[in-house]
């Protein structure tokens, strides 16, 4: 599957001689998340341009290999928003995907690279304010970080 070409604007040529902006990947459970995103549009809440959501119908369907495919097709960061612990409509699926959030994390870190560029929330559908913030504080942490692939001069 070729990511880069499902998340357009990650090449970071397009970004030469500008302040780097990262491209976030946000899987977003159906069930709560999507709503907290959709719930955050319609309130007209502002939230960085730089997310790009994927829907998911639980995040326990995403596995560490999607976490790693993504960033190695460029993407600068990774978030995992699902349904809140003790909440997930698929009993256990988002307690599964924070377990493998923390394993693609350590691998990153074996790597030498920052685990920071992957992270987990939670957020109810009613949450679209808090996940707009959590859509910001990724940018910012990840602006921090820089690109996962600086460009050599």
């Amino acid at each position: 599957m070729d990511l880069a070409a499902s998340f357009p604007g990650i090449d970071q040529e397009t970004f030469h001689g500008q302040p780097f902006e990262p491209v976030i990947v946000c899987f977003c459970c159906q069930w709560c998340s999507y709503a907290a995103a959709d719930l955050a549009g319609a309130m007209r809440l502002s939230y960085p341009p730089n997310i790009r959501i994927v829907l998911v119908p639980c995040t326990g369907r995403v596995d560490v290999h999607h976490l790693l495919k993504t960033l190695e097709a460029g993407v600068d960061g990774v978030l995992v928003s699902g349904c809140l612990p003790g909440e997930c409509h698929y009993v256990s699926g988002n307690l599964k995907a924070a377990k493998r959030v923390a394993r693609a994390r350590q691998i990153l870190e074996e790597l030498g690279e920052n685990p920071e560029r992957i992270s987990m929330v939670h957020n109810s559908a009613s949450m679209g304010p808090q996940l707009a913030r959590c859509f910001t504080e990724m940018t910012e942490g990840i602006r921090r970080i820089g690109p996962i692939f600086p460009s050599i001069e």
